[in-house]
């Protein structure tokens, strides 16, 4: 009874610029943390940003500068928003929290399904 629903992934030229969202539902106490992670086609799933509660942050070094990750008040939302895209950085983004269930199940960690984005002239 958690769900995570992503949006704002599309085609972009190189250079431009996306914003993704990602909204957690559910039995929800608190969350812990949300993170974005993407997978190219033939590449393992890679860290991109992650926010935990706090409000610290983590970002892969090669988004660093370009890429923020922001939490929503309230704070069961994610986003990503994501300058300068490079070609290479065409991939499925995915929404990842950590968290703690309001019925006391221990399942903690839930991604969303994916967001396509297209960096691409």
């Amino acid at each position: 009874q958690v769900q995570l629903v992503e949006s704002g992934g599309g085609l972009v030229q190189p250079g431009g610029s996306l914003r993704l969202s990602c909204a957690a539902s559910g039995s929800i106490l608190s969350i812990n943390a949300m993170g974005w992670y993407r997978q190219a086609p033939g590449k393992q799933r890679e860290l991109v940003a992650r926010i935990v509660s706090g409000g610290s942050t983590n970002y892969a070094d090669s988004v660093k500068g370009r890429f923020t990750i922001s939490r929503g008040n309230p704070g069961n939302t994610v986003y990503l928003q994501m300058s300068s895209l490079k070609p290479e950085e065409t991939a499925v983004y995915y929404c990842n929290v950590d968290l703690t269930r309001r019925d006391g199940w221990y399942n903690n960690n839930y991604w969303g399904q994916g967001t396509q984005v297209t960096v691409s002239s």
